[in-house]
């Protein structure tokens, strides 16, 4: 039952309260084997719960003021934690980085391009597009492009705005490998972003990393239907000011990942 619940996507709660609810019914479940609360118990009664716990989601201080503390990880996975919060390549964790969705639904996503082309530079600069949209949805990401060089590794910030407002609605700062193809890489933000219907907003990523393929003969207006016959349509706007290049017409943010 605690694994079903962990699995899912629907939970609305911050990962380090979650853990801390897991902490506490691993505790009971010791007292219910009549086995002494050792954090080595924890981890043994706590079994394939554990690894349903979505670490990479939490932010780096409530990783070490919570779970890093708790002994009930390894040493050696609570060093790789630490190492995939604060470094570029980050090494592989056995742990879901999806952000949880408090919207039940499909998983969604439009790409605002129709060709692919090769180089787009960067500079410390962000990629921003302005967007709004019909209906209420969150986004959970975006389709970034990768490299023209072969397979790199890239640092990336990644950022919504309100734009009249300049109200930060949601940011990561995480990186992404690619494979040098021509496809777009998905960034996630640690929780979904919720963006309200005919409200102005800006999507923006600064990337560290060589020359990467971009976007052209970009469409004002994109239109999709989910499976359930629900029509979003997204409306375009180059962002003023500098925004590294990109525009309506080319440029990076190709794709944004979203839930209805």
């Amino acid at each position: 039952t605690l694994c079903a619940v962990l699995e899912r996507d629907t939970l609305s709660i911050r990962e380090n309260r979650l853990f801390e609810a897991v902490v506490r019914w691993a505790e009971a479940e010791c007292y219910r084997q009549q086995l002494s609360p050792t954090s080595e118990n924890k981890h043994q009664v706590l079994g394939k719960a554990l690894p349903l716990i979505r670490f990479p989601l939490m932010t780096v201080e409530e990783f070490a003021a919570g779970p890093a503390q708790s002994g009930i990880l390894f040493d050696r996975e609570v060093v790789n934690l630490f190492l995939h919060f604060t470094v570029n390549p980050k090494p592989r964790v056995d742990y879901i980085d999806r952000p949880r969705c408090c919207l039940r639904g499909e998983e969604c996503s439009i790409n605002r391009f129709q060709q692919v082309e090769s180089r787009w530079g960067y500079s410390g600069t962000s990629d921003r597009i302005r967007f709004n949209v019909n209906r209420r949805i969150s986004i959970v990401g975006f389709g970034l492009y990768g490299s023209i060089h072969g397979p790199t590794d890239y640092q990336v910030n990644i950022q919504i705005l309100e734009s009249d407002k300049r109200i930060m609605r949601g940011q990561n700062d995480t990186g992404f490998s690619c494979d040098g193809s021509g496809n777009t890489f998905r960034v996630m933000f640690k929780e979904p972003v919720e963006i309200l219907p005919n409200i102005s907003y800006t999507a923006c990523a600064t990337l560290k990393g060589p020359d990467s393929h971009y976007g052209t003969k970009g469409l004002k207006k994109v239109t999709q239907e989910s499976t359930t016959g629900t029509k979003i349509t997204f409306l375009f706007f180059s962002s003023p000011g500098n925004n590294n290049g990109t525009s309506v017409e080319d440029g990076q943010i190709p794709e944004i990942i979203y839930y209805i």
